[in-house]
């Protein structure tokens, strides 16, 4: 085995080429070359290890990573200084203790969060797979990191993929492999995976002896859907590799017995490690404004030290002989130059070292009590809050902008089969509806469908295969807290999109009658016969044009195509006759059948279940009637069994990679075209009154967001003719369905089809349900021969395949014929239009950026009250630069178009919808200040058919550009660019797998959890922690004055009136703790308030808690404060013989009281545990200064402190000195309190006050409330109105321009 990554001679260095300039070359590891031999003992192996630190570098290396931070070389550089003697101002020991504290503080953090890393490390690296022993000639048990790159590696059904590997065997017959990738990405829904094409050994099991082909693919990378390369033979034959052919590490095999793999990545080069990022870290708002303000702090202590410099100078040059002066030739600047350094010393704790710290410790427990909050529980999908960005939490209470997607976002993502259409008609599912109105009515009534669907599913267990090793969730891979316990080996797998609202489907019954006139011997009728061609194509298309895996919990693998021997009720002749009759002319549209009955009691009866095993025979004689054995079951999703020896219809579980796909596959085997099998070269189908039949698959091209649609090429099996099946967005197919050349008939026909069509699409679209085309094209032999060498070289290219094959596509998918369209309903949530109400009540604007068509944006916007039934909507669908800048000058001529008090507000009247194509021109450097402006005048914003790479240009626009903070959530992989621009991304878990989740900061399960995390726990988190850091701010400022007063008194010696143990300690332990508590569970409003109230939110937005006319007022208090704590212990002892300690005892018990008090004015809430820790701290410094007095000799020379305190607290006058001081410095703060809150309160405080009230009371205050807020409102509507010149009404640009 070896691993080589060397330059490829004469490679393109094109930025286009993502191969770069290296390839890997992989072959055997029981190769016997020497050379080869020796580059495997210098390779890495597939040992992981995600810990940072080893025994030997843990203390080098944290204390490098820990002086990354401003404030700790700071800190260090003042212990340093205090060991020079011409500066120090105390005992050089203790300066080092406060800095030692906290980076020993940090560094236990870091390694305890280390440690657990180290466990998972160890548990994943111990897991045992099977690689082939070239010593004992067989596969043998080793553990993943003994795994290197070459080996041959063995897995069964159930077992994790240790490394990146080349499939090279199956035990599939078809060389089908099938995996689970919710390690991974999350989803469960199974992926199939297929070995190398025309192996040697192809069809045999592998024998790595005889393996001597050499691989050739891209270097390690983290993109997890692609790989490239090529195998070369021994004969020297090439063969392309591509993602289809990889397993990935940490997947799971699945309804496969035995597979066989070559290592390709192992280790820390596999996908899913470079996938692994591990917790984000950003900065907040908050963190960036405290920075400015410690900037402030850093020259305060510059200007209070130079003064005591220049103090000190000028001191000492006014002083001659002085007798208690030592003899020194120091100049007075000299002397002044030496004591600045020294009050850097004195004063540091102007700089709050412990703040950082404390900053850490209390978002840590703001992410415990926002993870262990049980709102946030979701019980279906048994998931909680996630939070992995572990510094921004202060961010959720500051957001001013919301971007959303929709599918998935706001709706449930669970797409349901609505109604179709057809050639041209329309059915409309009228049942279908109701029974859609019923499942939502009894989930209103508490009952769970889905859940007991879900719980029940049997899809990806192997209960017929002898699993040993179960399947567990690597934490380590997925970013999952270690906390979180792996699900259960034992437990059945849930599958994907296949709850009963998604697959028990209502026929329509005049669609059935139609599909059952193919046993009557009308259907050889031109007309009919055309119009049920196109029928049965749609149907055809539905089934297979997709990746739906078909599974059966009584088989141990996928379902794999059978002989086909039931007969069909007509003969093949008749079938392709009716296949061959799209050349003819243009059929009328046939008038739906009538029936005297009731829609209800004819589908019941025409969906009345039979046997259809024993009448197939005995139906041929009843053509005309409507429960024709092989129909009899159309009505109900899980339908009657089929034909002996075939899997049951109600056995097979679709495993589908999108909701849309198994929503179609759904619908199609409601009405008996029913996906039976699947292989890597076939297809079995079931389709009304054929039977059973074998599809010959030849390509699959697969969906991307370019070409906005797939497609499957089929061997037709009636008419044996190359057919292309394609679906996709209507906006593509419409394009691309034009009728092929020289059948004017049929032109006119097609053009009545899209007509009609596009007619239906908009009534969807207005309706509010996701659009999909369905169009065919059948290819000769020429034109299909000459396509497949063209898209054979792009499947086998290295360098460009990605641009071959889409070419190669785009080649095949022209002049389409249009067969129909679908229409899904996508459900909202529960709660959304509650939520988005809520979060512009609390002045945060929602915008949605959706990738669906406008009709159906626009529905959405309604349904969820985004836009509200009087506002004026502004569309803009531009076809060109121009027409966007006509517009803008149409719209805001003269910026009057909107009131501007109004848009400040967010709540003027206008909601803007904005198209993909305007969009791209609006985002232009010269045109996006305009769109901007437009924007931010309205109450909303729309933004449909855009791209992934569109939402998060416009997040970064309004991010940069309006410098506001921006929130972005989505669900899918085409959000992740926009989650991640924004200042907090949010990911939901829902249908769509796990990369919003990964790229996110917070990952939430349902979009009405938005609304507490912001309004609630956003609220508290920033007020919180916005409140503790200007309370540290404010105790260290007033300390720091107390020493600064001191030196007008000492000759700006240096000299402080206290010992250095409490003066290092005061800040650092006396007064820590209750902060702390201050910055983790103060609660100013209550959250049933808060969700009630959104308004309150608002004074996060504002950053009403945390101005910088807030900081320097804060400072003038604490100013104020230490002139009372110092002066009022001066002029009592005045006259006295009292010495420094006993001078400064009774100003450090002032200001500790002082200090502590003043938390108790600021504080909210005031429980048991408040009071025990602010007594806690009191009697921790009284317990400590007497203690110290009583035992300490010598512990702070020069000075002694034997007895002073206990001499102090001995004494009357010591305590009326602290009582007096503390109360006169703490009531101005106190009546400026008791006046704003009497005059002119908060409104956090008035919702506060409610709290305090009755429920009664309480109710009708809040009624009063929400009243005058809205009285206000409409006041200030009328108002600007009025001031306006004009009105604009509903607007919406001609596209022509």
């Amino acid at each position: 085995m070896y691993s080589l990554e060397r330059p490829v001679r004469g490679q393109s260095s094109s930025p286009k080429d993502r191969l770069g300039r290296k390839r890997r070359t992989v072959v055997s590891s029981l190769t016997e070359d020497e050379e080869l031999t020796e580059i495997l003992k210098s390779y890495s192996s597939n040992k992981v290890t995600t810990t940072k630190y080893s025994f030997l570098s843990f203390i080098p290396k944290n204390l490098f990573e820990q002086l990354h931070r401003v404030a700790n070389i700071y800190f260090i550089f003042l212990a340093a200084l205090n060991f020079v003697p011409v500066v120090n101002a105390f005992q050089p020991e203790i300066s080092i203790i406060p800095i030692l504290l906290v980076l020993t503080v940090t560094a236990v953090k870091d390694l305890w969060e280390d440690y657990r890393r180290h466990k998972s490390d160890k548990f994943i690296n111990g897991l045992f797979c099977e690689i082939y022993s070239r010593k004992q000639q067989t596969y043998v048990d080793q553990r993943w990191q003994d795994v290197h790159v070459g080996d041959f590696v063995r897995l069964s059904c159930n077992e994790i993929i240790p490394a990146d590997m080349l499939l090279l065997y199956s035990s599939d017959p078809h060389g089908v492999c099938y995996i689970e990738t919710a390690n991974l990405d999350g989803e469960t829904n199974l992926k199939q995976r297929q070995v190398v094409r025309d192996l040697p050994q192809q069809g045999s099991e592998l024998t790595p002896e005889n393996f001597h082909s050499r691989i050739e693919c891209e270097s390690p990378n983290n993109d997890l859907s692609r790989f490239r390369g090529y195998m070369e033979y021994p004969s020297k034959a090439r063969v392309g590799l591509h993602n289809d052919n990889l397993l990935l590490r940490s997947c799971t095999i699945r309804n496969t017995e035995t597979v066989i793999g070559i290592v390709v990545y192992a280790g820390h080069e596999t996908k899913a490690m470079k996938n692994n990022s591990g917790p984000r870290y950003k900065r907040s708002k908050l963190e960036r404004r405290l920075n400015v303000d410690v900037l402030w702090s850093v020259v305060l202590l510059v200007i209070m030290c130079l003064t005591a410099a220049i103090g000190h100078g000028l001191w000492l040059r006014n002083l001659k002989e002085a007798s208690f002066l030592i003899p020194d030739t120091t100049s007075p600047a000299l002397s002044g130059f030496y004591l600045f350094w020294t009050m850097i010393i004195v004063l540091q704790v102007l700089i709050p070292i412990s703040l950082y710290v404390s900053i850490e410790i209390v978002k840590l427990c703001q992410i415990f009590f926002i993870q262990n909050d049980v709102d946030f529980y979701n019980e279906y999908m048994d998931s909680r809050i996630q939070c992995r960005a572990l510094n921004i939490t202060e961010d959720l209470g500051q957001i001013q902008y919301v971007f959303s997607d929709k599918t998935g976002t706001l709706t449930e993502n669970k797409m349901v089969f609505r109604r179709c259409t057809i050639a041209g008609v329309e059915y409309p599912h009228e049942e279908n509806a109701r029974r859609l109105e019923v499942y939502e009515e009894d989930e209103a009534m508490g009952c769970s469908h889905t859940l007991k669907s879900r719980a029940s599913a049997k899809s990806l267990s192997c209960k017929s295969l002898s699993c040993n090793r179960s399947s567990v969730s690597l934490h380590t891979l997925t970013g999952h807290s270690e906390g979180e316990e792996p699900p259960s080996p034992t437990l059945p797998q849930q599958s994907a999109f296949s709850s009963p609202l998604e697959k028990d489907i209502v026929p329509d019954p005049f669609l059935v009658q139609k599909l059952n006139s193919l046993s009557s011997p009308l259907f050889l009728l031109k007309d009919a016969s055309m119009e049920l061609t196109y029928i049965v194509d749609f149907f055809m298309a539905l089934a297979i044009c997709n990746t739906v895996v078909v599974s059966s919990p009584n088989q141990p693998r996928h379902v794999q195509v059978p002989e086909v021997s039931c007969t069909p009720l007509k003969s093949l002749e008749d079938i392709k006759m009716l296949f061959q009759r799209f050349g003819l002319p243009r059929f009328s549209t046939l008038s739906p059948p009538h029936t005297t009955e009731s829609p209800r009691s004819f589908t019941r009866r025409l969906f009345s279940r039979g046997k259809a095993h024993g009448s197939w025979k005995g139906e041929e004689n009843k053509m005309l009637h409507l429960t024709l054995g092989a129909c009899s079951g159309l009505g109900n999703s899980n339908g009657a069994q089929g034909p002996p020896g075939e899997p049951g219809a109600d056995e097979l579980i679709y495993e589908a990679e999108s909701p849309d796909e198994a929503a179609l596959v759904h619908a199609a085997r409601a009405y008996r075209c029913t996906l039976q099998g699947r292989s890597l070269e076939s297809l079995l189908v079931e389709l009304p009154g054929m039977g059973s039949l074998a599809v010959r698959l030849l390509h699959i091209l697969p969906f991307d967001s370019t070409r906005k649609r797939m497609s499957v090429v089929v061997r037709h099996p009636l008419t044996n003719q190359v057919v292309v099946y394609t679906k996709g967005a209507d906006s593509v197919i419409m394009d691309l369905a034009e009728s092929p050349k020289g059948a004017e008939q049929s032109d006119g026909r097609q053009g009545h089809i899209r007509e009609q069509t596009q007619k239906h699409l908009d009534n969807y679209a207005r309706e509010g349900l996701r659009t999909l085309c369905v169009a065919k094209k059948v290819q000769t032999s020429t034109e299909y021969e000459i396509w497949l060498k063209r898209h054979a070289f792009a499947e086998t290219s290295i360098e460009n395949r990605e641009e071959l094959l889409l070419e190669s596509a785009q080649r095949l998918e022209t002049n389409l014929t249009l067969l129909g369209a679908t229409g899904i309903v996508d459900r909202l949530q529960e709660e959304v239009p509650e939520t988005i109400e809520a979060l512009q009540r609390a002045g945060v604007k929602v915008w949605v950026l959706t990738g669906d068509k406008q009709e159906t944006a626009i529905n959405i916007a309604c349904a969820c009250k985004l836009l509200r039934s009087t506002d004026q909507l502004l569309t803009a669908n531009c076809g060109s630069k121009v027409s966007v800048i006509l517009l803008f000058k149409i719209i805001c001529p003269s910026s009057k178009c909107v009131p501007r008090g109004e848009a400040a507000e967010g709540t003027s009247g206008f909601t803007l919808v904005v198209d993909g194509r305007t969009l791209d021109f609006a985002l232009q450097e010269d045109l996006k200040g305009d769109f901007l402006e437009l924007s931010r005048r309205c109450r909303a914003v729309v933004c449909c058919r855009s791209t992934p790479l569109q939402k998060s240009h416009v997040v970064k626009l309004v991010r940069d550009q309006l410098r506001v903070m921006t929130l972005a959530i989505g669900d899918g992989a085409n959000d992740v660019s926009m989650i991640q621009v924004a200042d907090v991304g949010i990911g939901i878990s829902g249908q769509e797998g796990m990369q919003a989740v990964m790229s996110s900061d917070f990952a939430i399960s349902r979009f009405k959890h938005l609304r507490k995390l912001l309004l609630v726990h956003g609220h508290w988190c920033y007020t919180r922690l916005a409140n503790m850091i200007l309370y540290f701010f404010y105790k260290n400022v007033m300390y720091v004055n107390l020493l600064f007063w001191y030196q007008f008194f000492c000759g700006f010696s240096g000299s402080v009136m206290t010992n250095s143990w409490v003066l290092i300690f005061f800040n650092l332990l006396f007064t820590s703790a209750p902060p702390l508590l201050y910055g983790i569970l103060d609660k100013d409003v209550s959250a049933d308030t808060l969700i009630k109230l959104p308004e309150l939110y608002k004074s996060g937005q504002n950053s009403k808690a945390y101005l910088p006319s807030t900081f320097w007022l804060t400072m003038l208090d604490a100013l104020y404060q230490s002139l009372v704590c110092f002066f009022i212990p001066y002029f009592a002892n005045a006259g006295s013989d009292a010495d420094m300690l006993t001078f400064g005892s009774p100003i450090n018990a002032s200001a500790l009281l002082t200090i502590l008090l003043h938390q108790v004015i600021e504080s909210c809430t005031l429980t048991w545990l408040h009071v025990l820790v602010l007594v806690g701290s009191a009697l921790f410094y009284f317990s400590f200064t007497l203690v110290f007095s009583v035992v300490c000799v010598t512990c702070s020379p020069p000075t002694n402190p034997l007895g002073v305190d206990k001499l102090q607290m001995s004494q009357p006058l010591f305590y009326g000195v602290c009582a007096l001081t503390t109360v006169l410095a703490l009531l101005p703060r106190f009546l400026f309190h008791a006046l704003r809150n009497s005059i002119s309160p908060s409104d956090t405080l008035k919702a506060a006050l409610m709290d305090q009230l009755n429920p009664e009371n309480y109710c009708r205050r809040m009624q009063r409330w929400n009243q005058t807020q809205a009285q206000s409102k409409a006041r200030g509507l009328v108002i600007n109105v009025e001031d306006l010149d004009f009105k604009i009404p509903d607007f919406i640009l001609p596209k022509e321009l």
